[in-house]
Parts: C-alpha cells; sequence; structure tokens
C-alpha cells in the first residue's frame, strides 16, 4: 500500500486519534488537573466547569459540551469527519477520566511546560488524521466555511473570552499560567503538524538555467519550473528556476548549482506545506 493512501485508511486515522488523545489526556490529567491549570477550547470550559461546580468530572464535561457541536456539525460537515470526531471525543473522555496517576512536577512553570507539551503533541498528532477530538475543531471549521472566519481568530477570540471568565473563578497567577500553557501547546502542535510536511522552496537565479534544472531532475529526480524574468539593471529576459526539494536536498542543490555557476543566485524559502505528486496528497476531510 502506497505512504498517500495510507492516510485514508481507517485503521491509522483510529490509530492516530487514540495516540493523539491518550497523549493529551495524560498531559491534562496527571500534570495540569493536578496544579489547578486549564486549557483553551472545550477541555479548558470543562476544566473551568469542573472547578466551579465539582459536579461530574472534566471528562464528562467534555462529553456534554460537544452534544449540540455534534448535531449542529451534523448538517454542515462531512460524515466521515464527524464519525472520526465522534470517536476522538469519546477516547478523550474515557482516556481523561481513566488516567489515574499524577506526574509529581513542583513548579508551576515546569507544569505549564510539560503539560503544554504533551496537549499539544496530542492534539498536533490528533489533526494528523481525517477528524478531531471534537469541540471548537467542528465549530472553527463550519464558521470557516460557512461565513470564512479564519480558524485561528475563531479559536483566539473564545480563548480570550474563557481565560477573562476565569478571573472570577481561579487565582491569577494560575490563569497567567494557563495562558501560557495554552501558547506552548499551541506552537508545538504546529511544529507536529509540519513536522513530516515542510518542504525547502528553491530560486535559482543563474546564467545557465537549463543545465541546472537537468541535473536536479537527473541527480535528485526532482521536476522544475522556469518563470520568466527579467533583470532590472540590464533589462535581458531571464529564465528563473523554480524547484520544491526536501530539507536534507538544499545541499545537493546547492552543489549542483555552484559547481555549474559560481555567479548564480541561490533563494531557499521554508514551505508549510507541498501538495502534489511526490509530496503530500491533499487530505479530503
Amino acid at each position: 500500500m502506497k505512504i498517500q493512501n495510507i492516510t485514508y485508511s481507517v485503521p491509522w486515522n483510529l490509530f492516530l486519534i487514540t495516540a493523539g488523545s491518550i497523549i493529551l489526556s495524560i498531559g491534562l490529567k496527571s500534570i495540569l488537573i493536578p496544579h489547578g491549570m486549564i486549557m483553551g477550547g472545550f477541555s479548558g470550559l470543562g476544566l473551568l466547569l469542573f472547578y466551579s461546580s465539582k459536579v461530574m468530572t472534566p471528562g464528562l464535561w467534555y462529553l456534554v459540551l460537544n452534544v449540540p457541536v455534534f448535531i449542529v456539525g451534523w448538517t454542515f460537515i462531512s460524515r466521515r469527519f464527524l464519525l472520526y470526531s465522534l470517536y476522538g471525543t469519546l477516547v478523550v473522555t474515557l482516556a481523561i477520566d481513566l488516567v489515574g496517576f499524577e506526574i509529581a512536577v513542583k513548579d508551576h512553570w515546569l507544569a505549564a511546560l510539560a503539560g503544554g507539551t504533551l496537549v499539544g503533541t496530542g492534539a498536533g498528532i490528533i489533526f494528523r488524521s481525517l477528524g478531531s477530538a471534537g469541540g471548537n475543531d467542528i465549530i472553527s471549521i463550519i464558521l470557516n466555511q460557512k461565513f470564512g472566519i479564519r480558524i485561528g481568530t475563531y479559536i483566539f477570540l473564545f480563548n480570550f473570552v474563557l481565560f477573562f471568565f476565569s478571573f472570577s473563578s481561579l487565582d491569577t497567577d494560575i490563569i497567567l499560567y494557563s495562558m501560557a500553557t495554552s501558547y506552548i501547546s499551541s506552537q508545538v502542535l504546529e511544529s507536529c503538524m509540519a513536522l513530516f510536511n515542510q518542504r525547502k522552496m528553491v530560486i535559482i537565479i543563474s546564467e545557465a538555467p537549463r543545465e541546472i534544472a537537468k541535473q536536479i531532475m537527473k541527480r535528485l529526480k526532482r521536476g522544475a519550473t522556469f518563470l520568466k524574468g527579467q533583470g532590472a539593471y540590464t533589462g535581458n529576459d531571464k529564465n528563473i528556476l523554480l524547484t520544491v526539494v526536501n530539507t536534507y536536498q538544499i545541499k545537493r542543490i546547492e552543489e549542483i548549482v555552484f559547481n555549474i555557476d559560481p555567479e548564480a543566485f541561490l533563494i531557499t524559502e521554508n514551505t508549510f506545506n507541498v501538495l502534489g505528486k511526490g509530496f503530500s496528497k491533499r487530505k479530503v476531510y
């Protein structure tokens, strides 16, 4: 089975959601909850309701909050995405309640760092599947598809309101630690999302573009494209070479370019994601 096809297989997606949910729950239950911290999103809202009411458990609050979201999402989002997300919600609910151990971290800053890292890693693994852990993920997708609201904008506003109302029931220092935890988890999540997708876009300006392109295709087995350009000073027409390679191929690109044309101009740019033949396949939810 091709690697690109594995990403659409049911066992692989269930594995990602299960593993991510367990890691997320360990960070939440074994580190953040013992320190009285909350997270952003529905998990944070569930913790806030748990701290305030002492009714049910954080996992059950998370499940209850997701019920109306799934009812609305059934109309607006694909059934496959919702079914995977329903599974993710159930696994997170069970994992939060079943994790019964505490990781002995005494310092609040270390707890914020460790907890945020685990939660971000778990969420990042879940996001690599065709589903989600429910809650804000579903709402953000609905708002983005129907009203063009950016996912990041909605999540930021939701978390801002959540942390604002937390001041009435939680200690100010704990809220600030929680905000730091939320920021750390978001950065780790982004790193997990880009871990296997990041590529290098290379732009080459040279007097021998065709020879360089020929060597790139022959030695690196990568495609290349000519962009029409013009020298600003000379006014001469130029073929500007564009290609995309893996990170470990950058040094080989440099060797090819400068061995052919020592006066060449090479620009390397990081890319978050590259879709197409030879790289990642577009994920359809």
